[in-house]
């Protein structure tokens, strides 16, 4: 047997496990009061835990936090992110690799290291119990993986479209907005999409900044109903459902984005 028919069926196994926890909660968002966690297939399809999920609480205040959090940060990500991708990738100017190394380093710190002094920073300013403390770092390229991976990105686009520009007269930012940008969408939709993740799935920091309930995005309204339906398992794998159903419906839509802004950046160093 080749070793492509051995991979398939290895691949598929794969798949499967992957795929059981995705179908073992939508299978208990569908099961009615008073039936056995345990039990895997629903008595009857109890839709009713998904308006119970969705009325209770927070949920619709939570929903659009997360919206606005995830727009602000996903814009402020992406032009910030480029801009200093093209000035590390190509621009020269004095000191820059060794910029750029100092920033790929902080990388390396968790966010627990520099929890606090930000924490510290942001409350000395007067920012705690807003939402700054969760966009700002956005719009000032916070993200160190998101600049390199856009730098890689930008090295591989041929430099003589650049300096055939730059001999029209075009400038630095005629260039990045009528030629880079527009062969970087893969790369663009990557961070976009990363950034998306992040900031959805996001629960520490807002609960490091913010103690107002009304703030908060779904995230921690998510973490409420394991208190709220400890004991009411479809309205909890219902909430569930619908906090992942954005996600995979993302990925669905940008996966061939995705994998192809994967694959293209670094193929230069």
């Amino acid at each position: 047997m080749s070793a492509r028919k051995l991979t398939h069926p290895l691949l598929v196994l794969v798949a499967v496990a992957f795929l059981l926890p995705l179908l073992y909660m939508v299978l208990g968002s569908l099961k009615p009061p008073g039936q056995l966690e345990t039990e895997i297939w629903p008595s009857e399809l109890y839709w009713q835990n998904y308006r119970i999920a969705v009325q209770s609480g927070n949920y619709l205040q939570s929903l659009a936090n997360s919206i606005l959090l995830l727009v602000l940060n996903v814009v402020g990500t992406v032009v910030s992110c480029t801009l200093v991708a093209y000035g590390f990738s190509r621009l020269t100017w004095p000191g820059r690799d060794w910029l750029f190394f100092l920033l790929i380093s902080t990388m390396l710190l968790p966010f627990h290291v520099t929890m606090l002094p930000r924490f510290e920073l942001f409350a000395t300013l007067g920012l705690y119990n807003t939402w700054w403390p969760l966009v700002l770092p956005s719009f000032l390229a916070g993200e160190a993986f998101y600049v390199f991976l856009l730098r890689q990105f930008f090295l591989t686009i041929p430099e003589e479209l650049s300096e055939a520009a730059r001999l029209d007269g075009a400038s630095e930012w005629t260039i990045l907005r009528t030629i880079v940008v527009p062969l970087s969408w893969p790369a663009l939709a990557t961070v976009s999409l990363f950034q998306f993740l992040h900031t959805w799935n996001e629960f520490a920091g807002p609960l490091l900044y913010l103690n107002d309930p009304k703030r908060l995005p779904l995230a921690y309204e998510l973490q409420q109903y394991l208190s709220s339906y400890r004991t009411e398992f479809g309205p909890l794998m219902a909430g569930a459902v619908l906090f992942t159903l954005p996600v995979i419906l993302l990925f669905f839509l940008a996966q061939k984005t995705f994998i192809q802004g994967i694959a293209t950046s670094g193929l230069k160093g």
